[in-house]
């Protein structure tokens, strides 16, 4: 329905809502499925004014269905900790845009989107039992993989780099959407991987095919974000969990990782120049940047600058969630119905600073103390869930889109929820 043509595009997203109604695994699915609807390319599927409003269609559905499914609507009062967390950075952020915000309308609505779909999708990955869970994650992990496989023919058309003719979008609308998607998929498929006392061919080729992919589609945001999540993950993992790396991640010291990581120096030096000259084309990506920084500050620069004006301005009470830097330049999406704000896109990038300027510094430590906790879950002898964490949220150095249940924000909900829920192994003694 999706694909065929545009009255058929926004049935689609009705029918992925009824979907979501039935079960906490069917409303992960359906806003998964959301998301790849309105990710993918116009060469691909047909355009459809309805995405808007379908998506929000989708979100309520899911919402609706979890909170048909949780212990209040049974008459108890219990909540998960880190869902009320949630759900109380999220009322924060509501009353701060009430009192402080340019456009309180914007910010208000935006923030009760995302902490509802937050919290939805939290609640309904620890609503899942054992074996639900692991097969739902499965499902999203093949979904993902195939959207890699589906792209890879296009590699050699010019609907591959249809957005700017250089960046590689396989199958998705923008190289911004497709790589930090091939870079969370390539640090969940490394997670598993390193988890392996004996890693399969499979993940192995999966993680070459999203180190290409990245490569490829010019998103060095994504690149970076999915190295230093991967090393980070690996790192911090045995501080977090009390237990050294062979434990944790015993697939490090099998003969196969440690065979293809050998081929792969050999490689590496047998091409050295030549792959040293698509790296630097890569991290300047059409500049004149001699340093990563350089690059990163050619790109990121004037809007840190914007930033950092309305910051000196006012540090402390901040210009509002979800408000542009410049506020006269904002253009904001109404429904047809009731006029209320459904989309006010913004370009700002370096998530802390961007909450500091919307937020203030009261609401960065705020923010700041939901992700310590956020990572704290993820960690929980989870190679792969704190790597796509640290990957998630690395991206927002580039593209602030983690309070976005638009775009790329509402997969990286799915993702850090789906890591965050995970159950405490349980520790057999010795």
């Amino acid at each position: 329905m999706r694909v065929v043509s545009e009255p058929t595009a926004g049935l689609s997203y009705v029918a992925l809502s009824g979907y979501a109604l039935i079960g906490r695994a069917q409303a992960i699915r359906a806003v998964a499925l959301s998301w790849l609807f309105t990710m993918l390319s116009p060469a691909i599927a047909a355009e459809t004014s309805f995405s808007t409003v379908g998506r929000f269609l989708v979100l309520g559905a899911a919402i609706a269905a979890v909170l048909l499914r949780s212990r209040l609507a049974r008459g108890r009062s219990e909540t998960h900790n880190f869902v009320f967390a949630t759900v109380l950075l999220g009322g924060g952020i509501v009353i701060h845009g009430l009192l402080f915000s340019s456009y309180p309308a914007v910010s208000v609505l935006k923030a009760v989107s995302w902490t509802a779909t937050t919290a939805a999708m939290l609640a309904a990955w620890l609503g899942l039992g054992k074996e639900a869970r692991s097969r739902l994650a499965t499902d999203l992990f093949g979904g993902l993989t195939l959207l890699m496989v589906f792209s890879l023919p296009l590699l050699w058309s010019p609907l591959g780099y249809l957005r700017n003719g250089s960046g590689f979008q396989g199958i998705l609308n923008h190289p911004q959407v497709f790589g930090p998607t091939a870079a969370l998929l390539g640090a969940w498929a490394i997670g598993t991987l390193v988890a392996q006392r004996r890693p399969s061919w499979a993940i192995t080729v999966l993680v070459a095919a999203c180190l290409v992919l990245v490569l490829l589609s010019e998103a060095r945001t994504a690149g970076i974000a999915l190295v230093l999540g991967v090393g980070g993950a690996v790192m911090m993992l045995p501080m977090m969990a009390g237990k050294p790396v062979n434990a944790i991640a015993p697939g490090i010291k099998s003969r196969r990782f440690v065979g293809l990581a050998s081929l792969a120096v050999v490689g590496m030096l047998a091409v050295g120049p030549a792959l040293m000259d698509r790296i630097e084309s890569y991290l300047a990506k059409g500049t004149s940047s001699d340093t990563v920084v350089e690059a990163y500050y050619k790109s990121r620069g004037d809007l840190i600058v914007e930033m950092w004006g309305n910051i000196k301005t006012d540090p402390f009470r901040g210009i509002g969630f979800g408000v542009a830097s410049n506020s006269s330049e904002m253009k904001v999406q109404r429904d047809p119905l009731f006029g209320l704000p459904v989309a006010a896109p913004i370009e700002k990038g370096v998530m802390p600073v961007a909450v500091l300027e919307e937020l203030g510094a009261p609401g960065l430590l705020v923010v700041a103390a939901w992700v310590v906790v956020l990572l704290r879950r993820s960690g929980r002898e989870n190679v792969a869930g704190l790597a796509v964490t640290l990957t998630a949220l690395l991206v927002n150095m580039g593209e602030y889109v983690l309070f976005s249940t638009g775009g790329m924000g509402l997969l990286l909900i799915i993702l850090i929820a789906w890591a965050a829920s995970a159950p405490r192994a349980r520790r057999v003694p010795s």
